[in-house]
């Protein structure tokens, strides 16, 4: 069926991976305006929301080939949908993750597939919004893969980061007691959350854990590396839990039938592959919770720090560099 369009150009303005890893090299120029397939939505873009992933996918995908528009994040108006059936989309405000595979947020104008859309609320601005699936997500899905045990020990490493920031309220809603590991200048704002238990962080390549931390987890979330990861198995007791953000461990980090762990990996990019609608229904839920409650003054989100689309180049190097603190965004225009 053909697409049901509003005034849709048929050339829009977008960042191109030229093949460089470099943030510098992305190339801006006029791209064809991708008409929606059916189950697709076509999204207006106002906001983007920048992530780690934007710039370390720039090493190359094997999917992906010279004029790939990347990007994962973003936040605008459905402005056209691809069957009559999603009709209703036309005109709602909306937040999203995009799969790296398919055209990214780094245009004017993104194809979705309908079930990954999460509707933004009243009282919600798009920045906000734009800035929430990459993080917020991530953290909800690293949760969802332990079971809930009220007053249990928590450890989240890299407390003080885009995903802890919500790692550790949503951990604490949980009923979880939450021990924070980053850096102290976090504290503050770690402690306003209701965090008691701060360790300073990350732990340095070869060295030892400190003595006071061994065995005491239920669960250890780490969102450093694979490395660092490895170095917090023996904080975890028998039957505990350890889950990688960022890579995955490498190796089984104990004997065969000894501290008995499990172990777990997060990456959304799994849902875009693998995942069903009933998955895609219970991501896309807990979204649209987590923008409630922040609308609600429940969840507290990071910093906004917002650039016009001409600096996005320069704003995804100052990310992978760490050059500044807060949340970057790219207004479309």
């Amino acid at each position: 069926m053909a697409s049901i369009e509003e005034r849709i150009p048929g050339a829009q303005s977008a960042w191109t991976w030229r093949g460089s890893a470099m943030p510098g090299a992305l190339e801006r120029g006029e791209i064809a305006v991708p008409k929606p397939l059916r189950g697709e939505v076509l999204v207006r873009n106002e906001i983007i929301g920048l992530n780690p992933v934007d710039w370390k996918v720039l090493t190359g995908l094997p999917s992906c080939s010279e004029g790939h528009v990347p990007g994962v994040d973003g936040a605008g108006i459905v402005a056209a949908v691809g069957d009559e059936s999603l009709r209703p989309w036309i005109g709602r405000r909306v937040a999203y993750h995009q799969s790296l595979h398919k055209q990214g947020s780094f245009a004017k104008y993104t194809p979705l597939a309908a079930r990954a859309l999460m509707q933004v609320p009243d009282g919600l601005g798009l920045p906000l919004a734009a800035s929430l699936p990459c993080p917020a997500l991530t953290a909800w899905l690293s949760l969802d893969k332990l079971p809930i045990r009220p007053g249990a020990r928590l450890l989240i490493s890299g407390a003080g980061g885009a995903v802890g920031n919500y790692l550790v309220q949503l951990a604490l809603q949980c009923g979880y007691s939450v021990t924070a590991m980053c850096n102290a200048r976090h504290w503050d704002r770690l402690r306003g959350y209701g965090v008691q238990s701060l360790i300073a962080g990350p732990i340095d390549p070869g060295a030892e854990l400190p003595g006071e931390l061994m065995g005491r987890y239920f669960s250890v979330i780490d969102t450093v590396s694979g490395g660092h990861a490895a170095t917090l198995v023996p904080a975890l007791e028998a039957n505990g839990h350890i889950v990688c953000v960022q890579d995955r461990l490498p190796a089984w980090p104990s004997d065969p039938f000894g501290r008995c762990l499990s172990i777990h990996e997060v990456a959304l990019g799994a849902l875009h592959v693998f995942g069903s609608d009933a998955a895609w229904t219970r991501l896309v839920n807990a979204g649209e919770t987590i923008m409630r409650q922040i609308v609600e003054r429940k969840l507290q989100p990071e910093p906004l720090l917002r650039r016009d689309f001409s600096a996005l180049p320069e704003l995804l190097a100052g990310l992978q560099k760490r050059t500044f603190s807060g949340k970057p965004l790219i207004k479309v225009n």
